[in-house]
């Protein structure tokens, strides 16, 4: 059994201790904003916020959660009006928009422990991938989102 919390709410999950949160977070908890890319935390399409800090979920096993804060995409806003979300409207950053979500927890978190990114800063903190290859209005989104936060 663990225990932990997933966008304010409690949960009590028994399941393997070993499982990814990932796969908690879409099967067990119905929270399938969260996306499976590579499975091995190269990709960033899982990304999630536990105790404020971006994570790669699907590596991240349940039994190390006991008691932690999990934010996920639907987490982030209610309404989609989160700054880095605004920002990714208002710059057109998606096409195929698969790994927009951990996208979007990733820069959240950067700008949560750095509000005003360098560009060096971006390229060291942003490992997420876009296949796309939107790296360009990632970039302005980025900073755009930045001079709201």
């Amino acid at each position: 059994m663990v225990k932990f919390n997933v966008n304010g709410e409690r949960y009590t999950l028994d399941a393997d201790p070993d499982m990814p949160l990932l796969w908690a977070l879409r099967d067990l908890l119905g929270l399938t904003g969260t996306k499976f890319g590579c499975g091995i935390a190269a990709c960033g399409a899982c990304t999630v916020h536990v105790d404020g800090e971006p994570v790669r979920s699907c590596v991240m096993p349940l039994a190390a959660l006991e008691g932690a804060d999990v934010v996920t995409i639907e987490g982030l806003s209610s309404d989609s009006t989160h700054a880095v979300q605004a920002a990714w409207i208002a710059n057109q950053v998606p096409q195929c928009g698969y790994c927009q979500s951990g996208m979007i927890m990733a820069v959240a978190g950067l700008l949560g422990s750095n509000p005003q990114p360098s560009d060096a800063d971006i390229d060291a903190a942003i490992t997420n991938i876009c296949r796309c290859g939107t790296h360009q209005r990632i970039r302005a989104a980025i900073h755009d989102a930045a001079a709201k936060v």
